[in-house]
């Protein structure tokens, strides 16, 4: 145990973050650089290291929360950075765009702020980046195997360098012009700069992972050929189907899904555009959908120079506290949760729907009309009389996504099977209807957090090493029907 009186002396204290005015000035990470290092090890004292740690059960990845909580209140940067990386590959990732359903598990959270379990293992990471203990972990041998991953994203990725190390030659295909997936082009940079990208590829290249951007499979090369090419394949293609909002007014220029303003803004920060082909700028902006993707899109208009910006949601505010009753510890409760994007301005607006839009006789979006709604016997109803309408001269839909992308052809190539939910349906193995095509990530499990994907990306290399070599070393922490108390 790190400090048996940690918890009683010490309360919690998270990352600081840049004043408002200046961060909205520049794209960079929120927070302030290394304000977590002075507070990390009085932080980390608190953890008790309970006999049954629900932290565990709280993180898909079964991180060892406790043991690097232990090395860090010691100062032992090396041993809490080797526990770590023991079951993550990408902590650099998490700790920056994880919920941390470990924290709401945590067993100090029952009647106290919980452990900043997220900002320890931040700090953790970043350090050995820069004592330069990231190294990487090339195989001793070969294995005669090839395997490609169609996907690089937080599953892909997790999934390639299993593999790789494991000794088989993978190959990595992305249909972007960069690898990264949703980590790429989903996350603003004031989330999650892409130099933590960069560096972890270049640590996968030396190890000896191949990367293939610009080719989308069933289109660029049909799913048959990446079939005969490879022993085995690994889908972790995603859920990219966005959601839509079909009323009255849908066609009208302006209303964009937020997967389309999004990675425009990210091209801009890696150069390819002096200013995004979507802006913001001396806009009324109205995002539609209150979860992560809704707050990613409120802080890059922000950043652009919006007149306003609205936030609409159809569900009620959440709680500001746990409800016992319908969410009781150590579930992961729906709480009323202020961003960083949700510090930075803006009027959030809870349960109203979209009726329909207006526009100008040039065919722009300009008005966004909405009711209030209710629900009644179970379902959301509209409220008589509540009908009002707001200025939207840029609307993005964030409202979530619904499956795999089937515009490509590759399930039909591929000839695969897909479950009651859309998706593509997997063994015990995550192996999919077709011999040697395995599904990691969203595409299998539906829309996710960032650790289940890397989870799943880990539990899916070793049902492919054992497919290829009939045994597999490699640790696999989540089956694909599990689902974690907190989630």
């Amino acid at each position: 145990m790190a400090d048996p009186k940690g918890f009683l002396n010490h309360g919690r204290e998270v990352a600081k973050s840049r004043p408002v005015e200046e961060r909205v000035k520049d794209w960079n990470e929120v927070y302030v650089p290394g304000s977590l290092l002075p507070i990390i090890s009085k932080q980390a004292s608190r953890c008790m290291d309970c006999g049954i740690p629900f932290c565990h059960n709280g993180c898909p990845l079964g991180n060892l929360i406790p043991e690097w909580n232990d090395y860090a209140y010691r100062e032992d940067w090396g041993a809490a950075y080797e526990r770590l990386h023991a079951t993550n590959n990408f902590p650099e990732f998490t700790g920056r765009l994880c919920p941390a359903p470990c924290e709401s598990a945590c067993v100090l959270g029952i009647n106290q702020p919980p452990v900043t379990i997220k900002n320890v293992e931040v700090s953790i990471i970043d350090k050995a980046w820069e004592a330069g203990r990231v190294a990487p972990q090339a195989p001793e041998r070969l294995s005669g195997k090839t395997v490609a991953v169609v996907g690089s994203g937080p599953a892909g990725l997790a999934a390639a360098q299993q593999l790789t190390r494991a000794g088989h030659t993978v190959a990595v295909y992305e249909r972007a012009d960069r690898i990264g997936g949703l980590l790429r082009y989903g996350i603003p940079e004031f989330k999650m700069e892409k130099r933590h990208i960069n560096r972890r590829i270049e640590q996968m290249r030396a190890e000896g992972t191949k990367f293939r951007t610009g080719i989308e499979i069933g289109r660029d090369m049909p799913a048959t050929a990446l079939r005969k090419r490879y022993d085995a394949v690994v889908l972790a293609v995603g859920a990219t189907t966005p959601r839509d909002l079909p009323v009255p007014g849908r066609e009208l220029k302006g209303i964009h899904q937020a997967m389309e303003y999004l990675p425009l803004a990210n091209k801009v920060q890696e150069g390819d555009y002096v200013t995004s082909p979507i802006s913001a700028e001396g806009k009324h902006v109205v995002v539609i959908g209150g979860g992560d993707t809704g707050a990613d899109c409120v802080g890059t208009a922000h950043r652009q120079g919006a007149a306003s910006v609205t936030q609409l949601e159809i569900m009620p505010r959440p709680n500001d506290e746990r409800n016992n009753v319908t969410q009781p510890w150590p579930t992961f409760p729906m709480l009323y949760k202020v961003t960083s994007a949700h510090e930075e301005g803006g009027e959030r607006v809870y349960s109203v729907s979209t009726t329909h839009f207006e526009g100008d006789e040039d065919g722009n979006v300009q008005w966004l009309h909405l009711t209030e709604v209710e629900f009644v016997d179970g379902k959301l109803t509209p409220k008589p009389g509540t009908e009002r309408k707001i200025p939207a001269q840029l609307v993005t839909l964030a409202m979530g996504f619904t499956g795999t992308d089937r515009v490509n052809g590759l399930v039909e190539q591929f000839g695969l099977e897909l479950d009651e939910r859309g998706n593509i349906a997997r063994d015990a193995d995550f192996q999919t209807n077709v011999p040697g095509v395995f599904v990691a990530g969203d595409a299998g499990r539906g829309q996710s957090l960032i650790v289940w994907a890397i989870a799943e990306g880990r539990s899916a290399a070793r049902g492919v090493d054992r497919y290829l070599t009939g045994a597999s070393d490699l640790p696999a922490p989540i089956r694909p029907t599990d689902r974690a108390l907190a989630v």
